[in-house]
């Protein structure tokens, strides 16, 4: 697909409907006022909106926070987010009242060039998530020019990430969604070998099909996290009360038998650093063919850990989506991070993290500027490797 870069399109004097992903984390701050307490994906949008200001745009940014499902929530108010964005451009963002209607409109129609308006989330309005054509045509009145720069929504058909590109006369990408598509689409293409790729997390059930369509392009696939007992119970082992999604025992079978045909390597755990709940302090290390029965696999063990590490030392091109264990917790943070060094490790590779839990991991691990992409968007980045057309995107090739 072939989309339009913001460098080709002149701004100047025109209204930028500019779509950031702006869902960032609050805190109370020490009056109780809430701030923003990551500013990560302001910082990622950043050069977009800088670029549409120097260049003499109008500027209407648009974007949700949190999931308010069609209500107004004081709470979800980016009023922080604006006040944050402000102080990183030195300059004021108006906060519309609300996301459409006769208050954001006189916000909108008053804008200066080089000035910035930030509409309130999105999300207050049913219309957006439903991808209403009517809330869509009134997002796409405030634009001469729309411009997506939120990767991490591309793969929702909403009306400001899809809908409402059919009526604004200029549409393309900004700098997080290009780096993002130029990044992704190596994947895609004929990638240099060994291709490995780290699959993490809690459920088969969220990412079967990305695997099964990995199957068709990868070399091995490391196998972690919660995920990856499933698929040590579907051979026969005994995970205690680990987190174990029965249902899918056969799918984990069958995925296994697959893999085999195709000559793909799958690496599972062969140790698992276990404990009795998520509130221990320590975990034990033990072999996967004893795991207490009294207590649940929370992270892998550090056998398992080297040996992943020496798999990724191998590759070329890696693609890692989520952690090995529940690394959020210090007890079972070893594995997740022991990946993120690997990773980080191999400079002869491709690497690319598929944003979420991993993009933290490699930020805690203090290595997320050694490895070749970050991307923002999880769920946008496993449809995207998978050859799956994003609404986003999809939206503004089709122009």
């Amino acid at each position: 697909m072939t989309v339009k870069s913001i460098e080709d399109i002149s701004l100047t004097g025109k209204r930028v409907f500019l779509r950031v992903d702006l869902n960032v984390p609050l805190a109370k701050s020490e009056n109780g006022a809430p701030r923003v307490s990551d500013d990560a994906r302001i910082q990622a949008a950043l050069p977009t909106i800088r670029h549409c200001v120097e260049n003499g745009a109008r500027l209407v940014v648009g974007s949700h926070l949190g999931r308010p499902k069609g209500k107004v929530k004081k709470e979800l108010s980016l009023e922080p987010v604006g006040a944050h964005l402000a102080e990183l451009l030195g300059q004021e963002v108006r906060l519309t009242d609300e996301p459409v209607g006769d208050g954001a409109r006189k916000v909108v129609a008053d804008l200066r060039e080089g000035q910035v308006a930030l509409l309130e989330n999105l999300r207050f309005d049913p219309g957006e998530e439903g991808n209403d054509e009517g809330f869509a045509r009134e997002l796409a009145s405030y634009a001469d020019v729309y411009i997506n720069d939120a990767f991490g929504t591309a793969h929702r058909a909403h009306a400001s990430t899809a809908g409402m590109v059919p009526f604004v006369a200029e549409s393309g990408v900004g700098f997080v969604m290009l780096k993002e598509i130029e990044f992704l689409s190596r994947l895609l293409d004929d990638v240099e070998r060994p291709y490995l790729a780290v699959l993490g997390g809690a459920k088969v059930s969220d990412k079967i099909e990305v695997l099964q369509s990995l199957l068709e392009r990868v070399d091995s696939i490391i196998i972690g996290g919660a995920m990856a007992n499933t698929f040590l119970e579907a051979q026969g082992k005994k995970l205690g009360k680990s987190l174990v999604e029965s249902e899918k025992l056969m799918v984990a079978r069958s995925f296994l038998r697959e893999a085999d045909k195709r000559g793909v390597t799958v690496r599972l755990p062969i140790d698992l650093v276990c404990a009795t709940g998520l509130d221990s302090e320590t975990g034990t290390a033990a072999s996967v063919d004893e795991v207490p029965a009294d207590q649940m696999a929370l992270d892998v063990g550090p056998e398992t850990a080297r040996g992943f590490a020496d798999e990724i030392a191998r590759a070329r091109t890696i693609f890692w989506n989520g952690p090995m264990g529940v690394f959020e917790k210090a007890p079972f943070a070893a594995g997740t991070l022991a990946v993120a060094a690997a990773v980080a490790d191999n400079k002869r590779a491709l690497s690319v993290v598929g944003g979420g839990d991993s993009a933290a991991a490699v930020a805690q691990a203090g290595v997320a500027d050694k490895v070749s992409h970050v991307s923002t968007g999880g769920g946008a980045s496993l449809e995207y490797i998978q050859g799956v057309a994003l609404p986003g995107i999809k939206a503004l090739s089709d122009q």
